[in-house]
């Protein structure tokens, strides 16, 4: 039995009929979770095979662009450096999760060299900077914005851990300043352009054609149209 001398509950309309209700909080958005989920994990995984087969047809073309105009002046090839920086960027802007950019950018470095390439298992190790370049840019933007500069950023930082990789363990510290300035600087550029500004827009084609509707990539385009 009720007890008489309780008030029934009162609803927040009842006590404010013109107050505005709080929207709802999204608790998929990488600024309210940060936890993996097992879709961002799989598609991490697709993802980085996917880009190591794009890495793996980049290393007879891009290898013999970048032999070619590092002949013509030494430290332009890393012109054509952006396509092997291209998993950072994509795994950062899709799956938007502490550690998505150096994941991609890791299995995509490991199929490419299990498959077989000039450098072999190396590739790894490459990977491993060039991740990290692009992950701690997204760090740096606490994993909330994804907009077309920082892709830039992302790229650009990306191709700053390539040259930093090849500095340390490629003999690059041997070579000349103008050598590692101009490489560092076309690096910078090709990661900026071919790995950051195309990584922006891969992503926005997969958002619009319905590949991403799981991701806040995907809300965003829904949210534009």
């Amino acid at each position: 039995m009720s007890n008489p001398h309780t008030n029934p509950i009162t609803k927040p309309d009842d006590i404010n009929p013109g107050a505005t209700q709080p929207a709802a909080v999204d608790q998929t958005s990488p600024v309210t979770q940060r936890g993996w989920r097992v879709v961002d994990i799989v598609v991490a995984a697709v993802l980085g095979v996917a880009i190591g087969l794009v890495f793996w047809i980049w290393n007879s073309i891009g290898g013999a662009l970048f032999g070619t105009l590092d002949a013509i002046t030494p430290g332009v090839g890393g012109l054509v450096v952006g396509p092997w920086l291209l998993g950072g960027v994509l795994g950062g802007l899709i799956i938007r999760r502490p550690g998505a950019a150096l994941l991609v950018e890791l299995v995509a470095a490991i199929v490419s060299a299990a498959i077989g390439n000039q450098w072999g298992w190396s590739t790894v190790v490459s990977g491993l900077f060039q991740g990290l370049g692009a992950e701690l840019v997204f760090l740096a933007f606490l994993y909330r914005r994804f907009t077309l500069p920082v892709a830039a950023l992302a790229g650009a930082a990306a191709g700053a851990g390539a040259w930093l990789n090849e500095f340390i363990f490629f003999g690059n510290r041997a070579k000349s300043a103008v050598f590692n300035l101009t490489y560092l600087g076309c690096l910078l550029v090709s990661g900026a352009v071919l790995a950051g500004a195309l990584g922006w827009a891969l992503t926005r084609a997969l958002a619009a054609s319905g590949a991403l509707n799981r991701f806040a990539a995907g809300r965003e385009h829904r949210a534009r149209v």
